[in-house]
């Protein structure tokens, strides 16, 4: 997937970010905080701060504990609420941390990590079937 757009309303506390299948035709929203909304644009448009901000310090404390982050996987749907997990790879095992998609995907948008979502959730929010993600 591929975060396909940010819609950011300073009017609102609800924002909407928007992925797309990399190969296909599908898209979804998200409604998102204005803060994750605000980080996310800024990762996507290189601003950095001088100092790290609360994405900045989660993707900081992953690097220095030798990790690495493989993924982001929006891996259910509950209730309209989406549920996600930052996968890591430490030491040679893979470590799924679950997350709020927002904050997800902000550390992903920093980080230049790809976005995956489960076939059941996109099959839920898309209609139809398609290849599984």
């Amino acid at each position: 997937m591929e975060l396909s757009k940010i819609m950011i309303t300073e009017t609102s506390d609800h924002q909407v970010i928007v992925l797309k299948e990399n190969e296909g035709e599908r898209s979804f929203p998200i409604v998102i905080g204005l803060n994750e909304a605000w980080a996310i644009d800024r990762a996507v448009k290189g601003i950095t701060t001088p100092r790290p901000l609360t994405h900045d310090l989660i993707g900081n404390i992953i690097e220095g504990l030798n990790a690495g982050i493989v993924k982001i996987l929006i891996n259910d749907l509950r209730n309209n609420t989406f549920y996600a997990k930052i996968v890591l790879l430490h030491n040679s095992a893979t470590v799924e941390i679950d997350s709020r998609p927002s904050d997800a995907i902000a550390v992903a948008a920093q980080r230049n990590v790809p976005i995956f979502v489960a076939k059941k959730v996109l099959d839920e929010v898309c209609g139809g079937s398609g290849n599984s993600l």
